[in-house]
């Protein structure tokens, strides 16, 4: 009986997660990028500054975080071990030119990602305790008038949180130790199960600060390994870019380990892995964006698609690019063993390994804080503040679990509801897409008479 679920579970995600709806992720994308006239690009530099340099917001506008905080928690979730495995799994399965399609899924993800984060904050509300609650359950219920797909979204969201938000994350970190130091996972479990309980303790507050210290702390530090390794070899950065282009566009020939690919292979796990790293589309980022302190849907949304660019066209071309300057892509490796023994080969010593080894475990980490969040926002759309105590609980039971046990089942199961919150979150965008156009319109018109009236003065 066991067996037989779990064929069905797999069968199931392998279909949900089908060309069909990486179609409609990226289809999406294409159309918000096409209604928003390329916003994505032409306010990219705008959208920094506010997330990145400003950073200050009036304090009597509603919210319980700041721009900045509400970013980092969302690339806390986001940046994870997609970056590090999920780019070399692309690479070794659809060859260089995967990267190309991840890139493309990234640039159209932005308008996603800012469609998503105006639509939250224009229908977040104030929950019992106070605080700012938002997210695709309450632009499908309130904006779109569908209770059905939002308790969709919110059923399949909390349970998801628990799956690849948690004990996914958590056995990463425990194998992570385990080969650097030879410790047990269940005591990595435990005491990373205390470490997030301490997190959650403080609400979104509490993990806003945390992820606010920790996830500049973890890019920069990969960022700059990866950085040290492009830099020694920038005479070939050259080579490798026109490779990239070249082959997303004609089958990848067999190379050392490496056994050739399509360039539809390199389109699907291109696309599918760049989906899963940044999760423009599935609904789970606009959650915390609800929580930013500001009177205008649009400022934080334009904060919060640079979580997008961030996380795929920084963070991802990063790996991919040491990946392949090394030619660790030819090995026959995969995943993040395929990602270690690059920057091993790249930087002297054992510090490539160690670098890995502790990026991935500070990117699990700040993975499993960012959906805690979202797990328990979409417990409380469904049956309001009475449970968030027992389900904090439960989240941190379900690390040590996470951390122990193998997770090929949860991994199916866990990518199976991850699908089945993208379809109602797609849904409410496409339907609610006028009220993300309007609202980006109604800003920047008013940035531009502000303009006006300073050259006139």
């Amino acid at each position: 009986m066991q067996e037989m679920i779990s064929r069905w579970i797999v069968s199931a995600s392998d279909i949900l997660w089908g060309p069909p709806m990486l179609i409609l992720l990226v289809g999406t994308g294409f159309f918000l990028t096409f209604l928003l006239r390329g916003l994505q690009f032409r306010a990219l530099g705008h959208a920094l500054w506010l997330g990145l340099v400003k950073r200050r917001e009036d304090d009597d506008s509603p919210g319980d975080i700041s721009h900045f905080q509400a970013l980092m928690t969302a690339l806390a979730a986001t940046v994870g071990t997609g970056n590090i495995a999920g780019v070399a799994t692309a690479i070794a399965a659809g060859g260089p030119g995967a990267l190309f399609w991840m890139w493309i899924t990234g640039l159209v993800g932005m308008a996603t990602k800012f469609a998503e984060a105006v639509l939250a904050v224009r229908y977040r509300v104030k929950d019992a305790a106070g605080r700012m609650s938002g997210g695709p359950m309450y632009y499908l219920d309130r904006g779109l008038g569908s209770r059905p797909l939002a308790i969709m979204f919110a059923g399949t969201g909390a349970i998801a949180a628990v799956g690849i938000g948690n004990m996914v994350q958590a056995n990463s970190v425990a194998d992570v130790v385990e080969s650097l130091t030879g410790s047990p996972p269940w005591i990595t479990g435990m005491v990373l199960a205390a470490a997030t309980a301490v997190v959650l303790l403080g609400g979104v507050k509490g993990i806003a600060r945390t992820a606010s210290t920790i996830v500049p702390v973890m890019i920069v530090f990969y960022i700059g390994g990866a950085l040290v390794i492009l830099i020694a070899g920038y005479r070939s950065l050259p080579g490798i870019l026109a490779l990239v282009l070249q082959e997303a566009f004609q089958p990848t020939a067999a190379a050392g380990g490496f056994l050739g690919a399509t360039v539809q292979q390199g389109i699907r796990y291109g696309v599918a892995r760049g989906v899963f790293s940044n999760e423009s589309g599935l609904g789970s980022s606009p959650i915390a964006a609800a929580a930013a302190r500001t009177k205008d849907p649009t400022t934080q949304a334009l904060v919060s698609m640079t979580q997008t660019f961030i996380d795929t066209l920084v963070v991802c071309s990063m790996t991919g690019f040491v990946i392949l300057l090394t030619g660790a892509w030819t090995s026959g490796k995969t995943g993040a063993e395929l990602t270690a023994s690059a920057f091993q080969s790249g930087l002297p010593g054992e510090w490539g390994g160690i670098l890995v080894g502790v990026g991935l475990a500070l990117f699990a980490y700040s993975t499993i804080l960012g959906w805690s969040y979202y797990g328990e926002k979409c417990l409380t759309y469904l049956f309001g503040q009475g449970l968030v105590i027992p389900y904090r609980l439960v989240f941190c039971g379900a690390v040590v679990v996470g951390a122990v046990m193998k997770l090929d089942l949860v991994w199916a199961f866990s990518d199976m509801m991850n699908g089945m919150m993208a379809i109602p979150n797609l849904i409410g965008l496409l339907l609610l897409s006028g009220v993300v156009r309007s609202e980006a319109a109604s800003y920047f018109a008013r940035r531009r008479e502000e303009r006006n009236r300073q050259a006139a003065g």
